[in-house]
């Protein structure tokens, strides 16, 4: 491992060779010792809250809510890689969001992403992060990265900007400055995905959602979307193709801001689903979508409340899937 970092990595349960396709049943997080209003990124996420708290209070409440969900997930069977890094001299307000700048696919690849704002893109450390995941007892056949996008001025934040039905080869993605068409479907060829669905956003205010992940959440047989934010020519296209093969729960723009599009399916180590997501949006489901949603997994509220309204961003852009395979002499 590199000098200086460290991870924290539960090996209390094997993990099995044999995971779904669509499903992870491993995450990396990495905790929010540096987490704060982030000026940067608030140009175009409308999530972002500034808040009076004191700055050490802001880090001290978001590293509680932190280490809770790590426990629960824990507790419930799925492995959490915690992934630890050296404090440079700028500072990483936003890496307790690592699903933006790594995917990982299950034929052993690790792929990095061009990140939009600057002090996100310091986040990027790949050669650490990869150390800790074969400590992990995950294995790394290969690496790929559409870094060199930044300097065409273009970006592609992982899956926060592509939501990925595995099953069926497809990704989903609402363009915005954070998601540039060319770099999309230059991925997309990479990892052999035959289909893109990009479609437009407008929020009240205008602006697109910055994140596809905020309103949009796919799971092995379900999908979650604010289908109103998408203009009516587009709509109707994204929903049908989501329910051909998926129950689609229509969630209002006003759930979305409790972060009810922000939620992933997860598989434990036994093979159980899951269905992570915020305590906010668990509470601003309705009953029955509620139950819609129990019937594709046991739902794993997490109070993040602190990072939510701070930052932007809720329980799923908190967790990078871990789809690469498992080293049989591992655990």
């Amino acid at each position: 491992m590199n000098q200086g970092m460290t991870a924290n990595i539960d090996c209390s349960v094997p993990a099995k060779l044999g995971k779904s396709v669509q499903n992870a049943n491993c995450v990396v997080m990495v905790p929010p010792k540096e987490f704060g209003f982030n000026a940067e990124t608030a140009a175009d996420n409308e999530f972002q809250h500034q808040v009076s708290l004191d700055a050490n209070a802001v880090k001290t409440q978001a590293m509680s809510e932190f280490r809770s969900m790590v426990a629960g997930l824990r507790r419930a069977g799925v492995q959490v890689v915690e992934f630890d890094y050296p404090i440079d001299v700028q500072e990483t307000p936003d890496a307790v969001f690592p699903n933006n700048w790594f995917s990982t696919t299950l034929d052993g690849t690790f792929y990095t992403f061009p990140m939009a704002c600057s002090n996100r893109q310091r986040e990027v450390r790949p050669h650490a992060l990869i150390e800790s995941l074969k400590e992990a007892g995950r294995q790394v056949h290969a690496t790929d990265s559409l870094v060199e996008y930044v300097d065409q001025g273009a970006f592609l934040e992982s899956t926060g900007v592509m939501v990925k039905d595995h099953i069926n080869k497809t990704i989903y993605a609402a363009l915005s400055q954070r998601c540039e068409r060319e770099a999309l479907e230059d991925y997309a060829k990479r990892i052999g995905y035959h289909r893109v669905v990009s479609f437009q956003t407008a929020l009240p205010s205008g602006h697109p959602i910055y994140h596809t992940n905020v309103m949009m959440a796919i799971g092995e047989h379900f999908a979650v979307i604010c289908s109103e934010v998408i203009p009516e020519y587009e709509r109707r296209f994204v929903v049908k193709s989501l329910a051909n093969t998926k129950q689609v729960i229509d969630i209002s723009l006003e759930q979305v801001n409790q972060f009810c599009g922000n939620i992933l399916q997860l598989e434990t180590v036994n093979g159980d689903k899951v269905i992570a997501m915020s305590q906010s949006a668990y509470n601003a489901f309705s009953p029955a979508q509620r139950q819609q949603l129990s019937t594709h997994g046991k739902l794993l509220p997490f109070d993040v409340s602190t990072i939510e309204n701070i930052g932007g961003g809720s329980v799923r852009c908190m967790l990078g899937e871990v789809f690469l395979p498992t080293r049989v002499n591992s655990l």
